[in-house]
């Protein structure tokens, strides 16, 4: 019995043994494979200086042309159009008369007006007698006179629309929409024709904010078209707008100067240069150093052994470069490659 119990405590002391053995070991083997840690690994990384680049900077625009004066002729009266004196595309006058409505019914009731307008001076005229003899009083006197005023204004009111019964073109032009034919009965303010001003047209075009401010009131713009490739049209600026639209773009309208022999019409796309090149220092830096998308823009600039991510502000692309508008300066150095490795305050190290 005494022997089974010395035998059970030598098994026992043999297996903790060997369980302290395996567990030295193995922290041995945890130790040798632990990653040595080394703060002085510094990442290589390419790098570019930020500089100033002299810019050509131009304003070409596409646009399209439009009337200078577009003007809606419109019935002064209701009536029956008895004379239309025009045909489309009829080359008109301002003044002309093109248009004659049936005045019969005008010439009644300017007739009636005149008539009353005559006897309510007839009375008049003899109440201020009376009021003058002291036979009437001062409220039947302004009442006759109110009676001969309102009479008067009816008499002006169908003069004018006998006047108005002979149409006029509003502006000289060409007719370009005929919307009635002769013998049509037509309300007052519908719509006769449409005149176009063909002696000058202009040209509409959409600027943005940049570049507006490089932009005056009178300034020459040279006006080309694809219909007449070797022609240019002499423009001027006629018209800036001094408010954006939802957009943030300004209309700009170009008046452009006629040549009988090139003859242009409204609705033709066409170019629109400027022709103000100025030089420009802008400062760019290789589209390959932003760490992210043009649109939330950051590059790792590095400075003192280490990097430091900045957030910038970019501009216009010019080939393999961007415009960098704020948040570098001249002379910052910009990390080009291995920006996947990096964040701020990373060593790094400038490999050529």
């Amino acid at each position: 019995m005494k022997r089974k119990y010395i035998t059970g405590i030598i098994v026992v002391a043999i297996i903790l043994l060997i369980t302290l053995k395996l567990a030295a070991n193995k922290k041995q083997l945890n130790e040798r494979n632990k990653p040595v840690v080394n703060s002085n690994i510094r990442i290589p990384v390419k790098v570019a200086n930020v500089e100033y680049h002299q810019l050509d900077v131009s304003i070409k625009k596409t646009g399209t042309l439009a009337p200078f004066k577009e003007a809606i002729v419109l019935a002064p009266v209701s009536g029956t159009i008895k004379y239309l004196n025009f045909k489309l595309g009829d080359h008109v006058r301002q003044g002309q008369v093109i248009a004659t409505m049936d005045s019969r019914l005008l010439m009644l009731d300017l007739q009636k007006a005149a008539t009353d307008k005559a006897k309510y001076k007839n009375d008049l005229d003899t109440y201020t007698d009376l009021y003058n003899g002291h036979a009437a009083t001062q409220e039947k006197l302004n009442e006759v006179k109110q009676d001969y005023d309102n009479a008067e204004t009816q008499f002006d009111q169908a003069r004018k629309q006998l006047e108005d019964a002979g149409i006029k073109a509003p502006t000289t032009g060409i007719i370009s929409v005929k919307d009635v034919e002769q013998g049509v009965y037509v309300n007052a303010g519908s719509s006769i024709a449409t005149v176009v001003n063909d002696a000058e047209i202009k040209v509409q075009v959409n600027l943005t904010e940049d570049e507006v401010y490089r932009v005056k009131q009178g300034q020459h713009v040279d006006i080309t078209t694809d219909v007449y490739p070797n022609k240019i049209f002499n423009g001027r600026i006629s018209f800036i707008s001094p408010q954006a639209d939802a957009t943030h773009s300004f209309l700009v309208e170009v008046i452009v100067e006629g040549d009988p022999n090139y003859v242009l019409h409204p609705g033709t796309f066409v170019n629109a240069d400027f022709a103000k090149h100025t030089q420009q220092q802008v400062l760019m830096i290789p589209r390959e150093a932003l760490a992210e998308s043009i649109q939330n823009a950051s590059v790792y600039v590095a400075e003192g052994g280490a990097v430091k991510q900045k957030t910038v502000v970019t501009g216009r692309e010019m080939g393999d470069y961007v415009e960098i508008i704020s948040g570098l300066d001249k002379n910052d150095v910009v990390v080009l490659s291995g920006q996947i490795n990096l964040k701020d305050g990373t060593p790094v190290i400038i490999s050529k």
